[in-house]
Formats: structure tokens, sequence, C-alpha cells
């Protein structure tokens, strides 16, 4: 008897041990998700504020040049990228950031078509 009941004494305290272990576990697994939403947060309001600010700020007509200068610098094609880059900005006053992709940042430029349907300005 006496020793079924050291054995029924002991368990409880390996248990008490071994969920200590799972909640110090539990609670650092909690910690790393909770920094990693934070983390993750910030970095979607920096880049959503610098597309924002970039998008609405409105070019000047005399600021086309230089951005579709940089725009279609990347381009074989550099007459024509610079003739529709030019017209897209006059309209839009906007021309989106590097030499290719990125048009959402500029919604007027991103949804000027052709009459095919394809992308008008580069």
């Amino acid at each position: 008897k006496l020793h079924c009941l050291k054995n029924y004494l002991t368990i409880p305290s390996v248990l008490n041990s071994r969920e200590t272990v799972f909640t110090d576990m539990e609670g650092r697994a909690h910690a790393h998700r909770s920094l990693l939403l934070v983390f993750s947060l910030l970095l979607l309001i920096t880049f959503s504020g610098v597309a924002e600010a970039y998008g609405n700020a409105k070019l000047r007509p005399s600021d086309c040049k230089p951005k579709c200068t940089y725009r279609c610098s990347a381009t074989s094609h550099k007459k024509p990228c610079m003739f529709f880059c030019l017209k897209c900005c006059s309209k839009c006053l906007c021309v989106p950031p590097g030499t290719y992709g990125n048009k959402q940042v500029c919604p007027c430029y991103n949804s000027w078509k052709t009459k095919e349907g394809g992308p008008k300005c580069p």
C-alpha cells in the first residue's frame, strides 16, 4: 500500500511540471505570434503610406519629363515609351516608380487602355 501511495503522490508533481512546461511554451509561442503581428502591421502601415503618398502626390507638368526619362530608361524602345509616358503623365500627373510595373500606384495611369484593351501607359 505504501508503494502505491508513493507513486500516487509523485504523479501529480510530474503532471504539474509538464503543465508548467507546456504553459511556458504556449506563452512563448503566443509572445512570438504577437510580436510577428505587430511587426507585420508596422510594415503594412509604413508601405501603404509610402504608396499612398506617391500616388496622391500630383506631379507638375514640368516633372513629367524627368520621371518619364527614368521610367523609360530600361527599354530598347525609348521613343515610343517617352511619347506615351509623357502623354499619360500630362493627363494623370503621375508616373509609377521604377522602370517597369507598379502601375497600381497611379490609378489613372493604370486604367487608361488602348482600343484593343491593352495598357496605353508604359
